[in-house]
C-alpha cells in the first residue's frame, strides 16, 4: 500500500473517529469505539474504499499511534483528540513527569498568555514529554513556539493529568502561570 493511501486514510479516520462520525452515518459509543463493518459501509456511502486490511495497516503503521483496534479486531477508535461530545473517554489519572511541553504557533501566544492553554473544541489539552514532539506539533500551525509546563505546581493546585495509550499527556487546561516559553 502506498504511503499516500495510508496517510489519506489516516486523515479520514481521524476526522470521522475524532470529530464527525455522523458525516458518514457512523455511531461511536461513549468510549469512542466504532464497528469496523459500519465504518467500511459508511465510507463506501461517502465514496471511499476501505477494507479491514487497509484499516489494520493504518493502525499498525501510524507513527503517532492515533488508533486502537479492539481485541477481537471488529472495532476501532481514536486514542485521543476527540471533539465529539458523545465520546467521554474513561482515563485513569496519572503522575506526569516534572516538565511537559506544548507546541503551538507564535500567533497564538497573546491568547495563551491571557487564557492559558485551553482545549478549544477538543476534550483536553495535549502535552508531550519531548521538546521534539512539541516542535513537530507546533509546526503544523505556523512559526513554532514550544511552551514548558510546570506540572508539580499544577499538581499542587489540584490539576489532574491523564496519559492516552499512545503516550500523549492530557489535562483539562493549563493556566498561563504554569507556562514558560522556551
Amino acid at each position: 500500500m502506498s504511503k499516500k493511501l495510508l496517510d489519506d486514510t489516516s486523515k479520514f479516520l481521524s476526522y470521522v473517529l475524532r470529530h464527525e462520525p455522523q458525516a458518514i452515518g457512523l455511531t461511536l459509543n461513549t468510549q469512542g469505539w466504532a464497528s469496523i463493518a459500519e465504518l467500511i459501509a459508511g465510507a463506501a456511502r461517502d465514496g471511499r474504499s476501505l477494507t479491514h486490511e487497509l484499516i489494520g495497516q493504518v493502525v499498525g503503521t501510524n507513527e503517532k499511534k492515533r488508533f486502537a483496534l479492539s481485541e477481537d479486531g471488529q472495532r476501532i477508535r481514536a486514542i485521543q483528540g476527540h471533539s465529539n461530545t458523545g465520546v467521554q473517554l474513561q482515563l485513569d489519572e496519572k503522575q506526569p513527569p516534572a516538565i511537559l511541553y506544548h507546541g503551538t504557533a507564535t500567533r497564538f501566544l497573546e491568547s495563551i498568555n491571557d487564557k492559558g492553554l485551553i482545549p478549544g473544541s477538543r476534550h483536553h489539552v495535549h502535552l508531550s514529554e519531548r521538546v521534539e514532539t512539541a516542535t513537530e506539533v507546533g509546526q503544523r500551525y505556523g512559526k513554532v513556539v514550544v511552551l514548558k509546563v510546570d506540572t508539580p505546581k499544577m499538581l499542587a493546585e489540584g490539576f489532574k493529568f491523564y496519559q492516552a495509550e499512545n503516550g500523549v499527556w492530557l489535562t483539562d487546561q493549563v493556566p498561563a502561570q504554569f507556562l514558560e516559553t522556551l
